[in-house]
């Protein structure tokens, strides 16, 4: 999703990590392109939803759209694959578009079944039953990894998670405090105290907010302002885990040592992604 200059972002293609920076790309506009391209990928992204998908079409023979938690389709998909989280259960049927994309999909990955309470589960699929009995349903883990460093038992850490998630996602945690308690950090350290200017209004709009750090940044002013609470927190802490889609070390400095956090799809038998993908390959002679 573009922020800013929307004249500037008609159609943009992504091949390389330095692209983002070429783009001034913000914080929340990463965090949906640079997994992809990381994994290989090219992005295109943009405004102007015909002249995207005319560019893109021209060197794919697989085109998949990422709508991330707030968009539908631009084109009629040959496959509606939509990814329900049930530490947010009750989410896919109370907002909009989620609803919408619940009711159209084809195929559900109900993923975090590795984090989720029985009541939670229940309570999702029972949901899904009702909004869309015709679609498929994976089951899926998300396991949590901490990159290798120091060891981190014991000391004191701040999480810096995804901000929307900690926002407008209504969630309180995210996948850098699941692994802060995996490794037996001694505590996990509240930023509100050191918040400044942008970030300390974001705690205040957001006041359910956990004791940790979104990662807000929708512009060059907020992205120093969360610098800027980096740095006022380092000497109250050991280290920093980023829990981000996106590798913040290339955007902020961090006064102490700042271990990533990595996540991935761990299906649990069939159907997998890879049975149900399996006609769109054909179609595309793959």
């Amino acid at each position: 999703m573009p922020y800013g200059d929307l004249t500037l972002q008609r159609c943009q293609r992504f091949a390389a990590l330095a692209d983002l920076d070429k783009h001034r790309c913000t914080i929340e506009e990463r965090e949906e392109y640079e997994p992809h391209i990381a994994a290989g990928g090219v992005v295109y992204a943009g405004v102007d939803y015909a002249e995207i998908l005319k560019a893109a079409q021209a060197e794919a023979d697989v085109i998949l759209w990422d709508g991330g938690n707030n968009d539908l389709p631009f084109f009629t998909p040959d496959l509606h694959i939509v990814v329900v989280d049930p530490l947010r259960a009750g989410h896919e049927e109370h907002y909009h578009p989620g609803e919408a994309n619940a009711r159209a999909a084809d195929v559900f990955v109900l993923n975090k079944i590795d984090s989720a309470n029985a009541d939670e589960l229940a309570c999702v699929r029972a949901n899904l039953k009702r909004l869309n009995p015709r679609a498929q349903v994976i089951e899926a883990d998300s396991p949590v990894t901490l990159e290798p460093g120091a060891d981190i038992t014991d000391v004191r850490v701040m999480v810096i998670e995804d901000g929307p998630t900690l926002t407008h996602g209504g969630m309180k945690f995210g996948a850098g405090v699941v692994a802060a308690r995996a490794a037996g950090v001694g505590s996990i350290v509240d930023p509100r105290p050191f918040a400044v200017a942008s970030i300390a209004d974001t705690f205040q709009r957001y006041p359910d907010t956990g004791p940790v750090l979104p990662a807000m940044g929708y512009s060059d002013q907020q992205v120093a302002d969360l610098a800027e609470t980096v740095r006022r927190a380092g000497p109250s802490v050991d280290a920093f885990i980023i829990g981000t889609p996106i590798d913040l070390r290339r955007l902020i400095e961090f006064p102490k040592p700042a271990r990533r956090v990595g996540y991935e799809l761990a299906e649990r038998g069939e159907p997998s992604l890879t049975s149900v993908l399996q006609p769109i390959l054909r179609l595309a002679g793959r």
